[in-house]
């Protein structure tokens, strides 16, 4: 589409959505005027923003006089009229310095690097956690509601994993207890697949001493584990930086929503793997995900791979839809092959 708007249709386009980018407020036609630093009367700059309108590329909000991008319009100007910045030496230096892993676990570094997006771009920052086989120090489950447990894992180095699975109605604590025990005894300084070897030859060999209930508990617990550690573990940091400029997010209802969104974290760890199909940076703007649809916001996400060059995890930000791509993708960017050089 970027091909169908002529040299002046574009100037202004540009204007307007680095404008919005700057304020968060709809531009008008005085405002662009002033900006564009060019003989054209408002009349002029009004058609060429009613045939950007027609086009899909811009909005008014409310009853404003005022334009602002679409999602569409967003999109179009990343892909064709963006001009990505570079990072300043001070930048750079701050990355570098938060992603040395001297002395921390891998999740201690990358929690380091998700907090220090989330500061430097002013957004939420996450980060997807390689898939991993640590050693474990402790494992538990614990009652929620009828039919529901909580499955705790902790690993040697800290990482704490929670998965909710279904328990069979009415059992009794006591059950939860003796399968807690039944694994700790056995996967403590192990790994997760080792553990499973363990208790398979144990069931093979018939040496449990599990009754019936206890055993279909300890069964689901670690078939939950067995099925879902191949998506690594999902960080997010500085959500309260999205409360900074309501007006970026139209209004609280949105940023409850975002929030929600940040919880469904199944869902958010499917987005960010499908980061894995790709290469280089990769930008959700609003709509284009169901996810976060509702919420006005972009999600800017880039891969990290291991010495392998296999991609084992994704880090960014998301925020508003009129966050700072031109600052901001150059950034995850960095971040992203400072933690590949870092693991590799």
């Amino acid at each position: 589409m970027i091909t169908e708007l002529n040299q002046r249709s574009r100037d202004i386009f540009r204007q307007i959505v680095e404008a919005y980018v700057e304020t968060g407020e709809p531009v008008g036609s005085r405002t662009l005027s002033r900006r564009l630093g060019i003989a054209l009367s408002p009349a002029t700059i009004r058609n060429v923003m009613a045939d950007l309108e027609e086009l899909g590329l811009l909005k008014a909000p409310h009853t404003s006089a005022g334009r602002v991008p679409t999602d569409v319009g967003l999109r179009l100007f990343v892909n064709g009229l963006l001009e990505v910045g570079d990072l300043s030496d001070d930048e750079r230096e701050s990355i570098d310095a938060q992603c040395a892993a001297s002395g921390r676990s891998l999740p201690e570094a990358l929690e380091e690097a998700t907090t220090m997006l989330s500061g430097l771009s002013s957004c939420a920052g996450l980060v997807m956690a390689p898939k991993t086989d640590r050693p474990l120090k402790h494992i538990e489950f614990v009652n929620l509601q009828p039919g529901r447990a909580l499955v705790v894992l902790v690993t040697e180095d800290g990482l704490v994993e929670n998965r909710v699975v279904e328990v069979p109605m009415g059992i009794p604590s006591s059950v939860l207890q003796m399968a807690s025990n039944y694994l700790n005894a056995r996967v403590v300084g192990r790994t997760l697949a080792e553990a499973r070897t363990r208790l398979q030859a144990e069931a093979e060999e018939q040496r449990t001493q599990l009754d019936e209930l206890t055993r279909r508990v300890v069964d689901t617990g670690m078939a939950t584990w067995a099925g879902s550690r191949s998506s690594g573990v999902l960080i997010v940091r500085g959500q309260a930086k999205l409360l900074d400029d309501v007006s970026a997010l139209s209004d609280l209802e949105r940023i409850r929503s975002l929030f929600e969104a940040l919880e469904t974290r199944d869902a958010m760890m499917r987005l960010l793997e499908a980061t894995g199909q790709a290469e280089g940076v990769q930008i959700f703007i609003g709509a284009e995900n169901n996810l976060f649809s509702h919420a006005g916001c972009s999600l800017i996400v880039s891969p990290y791979t291991n010495g392998k060059d296999q991609i084992v995890g994704a880090i960014g930000v998301i925020g508003p839809t009129r966050i700072n791509y031109a600052r901001i993708i150059p950034m995850v960017d960095y971040t992203a092959k400072v933690i590949s050089r870092m693991i590799g």
